[in-house]
């Protein structure tokens, strides 16, 4: 039963005779844009909102039972008295103030507090809860700002799930932050629409990672204040070659309140975790970088907590000098061992010489050939020849990525993760050398090259490169390609067909952004996967920095195959987060189509 209503101008407006509300204990009223549920329990009269807070059902519709009310859907419990539920999936219920005047019943509508502050408290509950669905909804209402094109600032809730995942998992900096800060990083690839998508799955990354750990605690900084940088970095690296952790942290602690900036530090981080070979398959130094690119975003201040979380996977890393394919048949780590001793003066020659910048072909030819001797001379001949650190570094993240575009499906699916992990750990490296260049940082350039070497095996036989001379000119509207695209993604291997359409579309189309934001929609559509996130990512920083528009192209080529590779997944992500644009909506789920 609903109510007609009178308005007067005050906190509390007039709602209902209390009569009506005594016939049935229960009456549904609208008042200044509220539906609100009245209930009279035990000689009192409380108001809710009728819309439970987890997905929209009716209230009047649940029951009330020792001062509890139910909710029919799924039967979330709130307290009639102040709205609070007792199942935190739920969300407490908005309740209202009420007063009785003369028989009649006054409800106050007044906002008391920000919905934002509240919905920041709720994303802090969904992270350390791990339910999507209620980090899903306060993450909307934290970007809404009344633009549905989404203009809402990103970097609050980023900044809440970045200084959760450091915090709150014992190991330390791990899969879900990489992919959170990988999701921040594309945003602006992202049409509008898609991007609060990409927050949710990179939120929602980090609280399922973060699931069942303890908190992490930082260890305090030295007592004195006397000690130099280089000092700080000659112990941490000592104290990770013994693996350390707690006195490596220490030093880390150390530095950042003697006041070392973001270079410094990474000066004293990406030498430690190139000391050994290619260190876990490169993760560790692949979070390195995530983690300088999240405090670009949130900040200096968080480096404390943000860089310690790092420590762990450096000190429990597995080294590839014990491992038998970079020792056997071929020692590469004898091998770089004597390339590094040649660095500083191939340094110095090239500095005699003018700078060449840009991925150089020649060389990404002989970095994807079988002879890893060669490999390293020619990199050493181009750094005497004045190749520049950064550019180095992007040809053999180059020839990393054409190992994947290059990948043949007729391998093990496993050996789709071999190629990508190279590829990322060169792009890492390229970026560090971009932020703070160093002769320590350098090695992991040669490492990688190692790795590309030995994942030669991919591409046995190659997988052909789609070439622009053979690319039928368009003859349909873009929007029409990327349909089928799409559709391509929606069954399982359609790898080499969806190579060929990305590049049939990437040459003979100008509007390239908007084919880059396609690409990030595809990758959002699908469930979490931590190696396709990071092979997205880089494909698209890797094309953006490229000046070679067919090189760019095979980059893509290599992400979209990767992409359709592990397509299509279950997709009940992004159902629940289409749940929770809907509930934003104020759409009511719980009605027939």
């Amino acid at each position: 039963m609903t109510t007609a209503l009178s308005y007067t101008p005050t906190n509390f407006l007039y709602a209902a005779p209390l009569t009506d509300l005594r016939k049935t204990g229960l009456l549904t009223v609208q008042l200044d844009g509220h539906t609100i549920a009245l209930f009279e329990h035990a000689d009192r009269v409380y108001a809710v909102d009728n819309r439970c807070p987890h997905m929209g059902f009716p209230l009047d519709k649940g029951t009330v039972r020792d001062g509890i009310l139910t909710c029919y859907w799924h039967y979330a419990r709130f307290d009639l008295v102040s709205g609070g539920t007792f199942d935190q999936w739920a969300d407490d219920v908005r309740s209202f103030p009420v007063e009785l005047r003369d028989a009649a019943i006054y409800v106050d509508v007044a906002l008391h507090q920000d919905p934002r502050v509240r919905q920041q408290e709720r994303l802090a509950v969904g992270l350390e809860r791990d339910i999507p669905l209620v980090i899903g909804k306060a993450m909307m209402t934290l970007l809404d700002s009344g633009d549905e094109r989404w203009a809402g600032d990103p970097v609050s809730p980023f900044q809440t799930g970045l200084l959760f995942g450091a915090r709150y998992r014992e190991p330390g900096w791990g899969q879900g932050l990489t992919m959170f800060v990988c999701m921040m990083n594309l945003l602006s690839y992202l049409a509008p629409e898609d991007r609060p998508r990409a927050l949710y799955h990179g939120l929602a990354a980090v609280a399922r990672d973060s699931a069942g750990h303890p908190p992490r605690f930082c260890v305090p900084a030295l007592p004195s204040t006397d000690n130099d940088l280089a000092t700080l970095k000659r112990w941490f690296r000592q104290f990770i070659e013994v693996r350390d952790a707690e006195g490596a942290e220490r030093c880390i602690v150390s530095a950042l309140r003697a006041g070392a900036d973001h270079r410094q530090m990474a000066d004293m981080l990406f030498a430690a975790v190139t000391d050994h070979r290619y260190i876990d398959t490169g993760h560790p130094l692949d979070f390195t970088n995530k983690a300088f690119e999240a405090l670009d975003i949130v900040g200096w201040e968080y480096a404390e907590p943000v860089l310690t979380s790092l420590v762990g996977g450096y000190a429990s890393a597995m080294r590839m000098e014990e491992s038998n394919s970079w020792r056997y048949p071929i020692d590469l780590v004898g091998m770089l061992k004597k390339a590094f001793a040649a660095l500083p003066a191939a340094l110095q020659a090239g500095q005699q010489v003018a700078a060449q910048q840009g991925v150089c072909d020649a060389l990404v030819a002989t970095l994807l050939a079988d002879d890893p001797q060669v490999t390293v001379e020619e990199m050493l001949a181009a750094l005497r020849g004045g190749c520049s650190l950064e550019a180095l570094a992007q040809t053999v993240a180059h020839a990393a990525a054409l190992r994947i575009a290059r990948f043949h499906t007729s391998n093990e699916f496993g050996d789709w993760d071999t190629a990508l992990h190279t590829f990322t750990f060169a792009n890492a490296v390229h970026q560090g050398l971009r932020r703070s260049p160093s002769l320590e940082l350098l090695r992991g350039v040669f490492d990688a090259a190692m790795s590309i070497y030995l994942d030669r095996f991919l591409n046995i036989p190659a997988a052909r490169l789609p070439s622009p001379t053979g690319q039928p000119a368009p003859i349909v509207a873009l929007e029409a390609q990327l349909a089928e695209l799409t559709t391509l993604l929606d069954r399982q291997q359609q790898v080499n067909q969806a190579g060929q359409k990305l590049a049939q579309v990437l040459y003979g189309e100008e509007d390239l952004d908007r084919v880059l934001a396609h690409v990030g929609k595809l990758l959002l559509r699908e469930d979490r996967d931590f190696h396709t996130i990071q092979a997205v990512e880089a494909a698209l920083r890797h094309y953006r920095e490229l000046q070679d528009p067919t090189s760019g192209v095979n980059v893509l080529v290599a992400a979209i195959r990767y992409l359709a590779a592990h397509a299509p997944t279950v997709r009940a992500q992004g159902q629940t987060f289409e749940i929770a644009r809907r509930l934003h909506r104020g759409e009511r789920l719980f009605e027939g189509e």
